[in-house]
């Protein structure tokens, strides 16, 4: 059974115990070791490009976006998209993954990347990298390494690097 019935926000400071527990639930602690993770470390996401998925007084979902350069084009990495076990196949991941790619959009950006599936990203605008054309600083299976290119943009190449960007 779909829910229609969710009330998506940006994501407040006094959800960070709420997402934590939905992200350790999801992923595990061998999360931390995976290469978008360890890109992530020590960046704080984007306040305004990470959203929560409300179902009644449950937070349901959350998904992220951290600032991050790839070459030399500034760009954002998603992630993690997390969606409570009890709510899943019910339409919240594509609702907050719909939002928070409309919220980049409006906010001029111009590149998200990812590591995921490409049949459940690509109708959401997500496209393999070619080989080589973008590298992580760590393992990826270069089949699950997606980009969605916003407002125009031309796909980014070169080294991802998280932190001062």
């Amino acid at each position: 059974m779909k829910s229609s019935n969710w009330f998506i926000r940006v994501e407040e400071a006094a959800d960070e115990a709420d997402v934590e527990a939905l992200q350790s639930e999801a992923f595990g602690p061998g999360r931390f070791a995976r290469t978008a993770f360890k890109i992530r470390e020590g960046i704080e996401p984007h306040s305004s490009l990470c959203f929560v998925g409300i179902n009644g007084a449950d937070l349901a979902g959350s998904v992220r976006l951290t600032r991050i350069m790839i070459g030399s084009t500034q760009a954002l990495l998603l992630g993690p998209l997390t969606v409570s076990p009890k709510y899943k196949n019910r339409g919240l991941g594509k609702k907050l993954l719909n939002t928070v790619i409309d919220a980049a959009r409006s906010e001029g950006e111009t590149a998200i990347l990812l590591v995921g599936d490409q049949p459940y990203y690509g109708p959401f605008g997500f496209n393999v990298v070619p080989f080589g054309q973008i590298s992580l600083p760590g393992p990826v299976d270069p089949a699950r390494l997606l980009v969605a290119c916003l407002n125009g943009a031309v796909m980014p190449s070169g080294d991802v690097r998280g932190g001062d960007v």
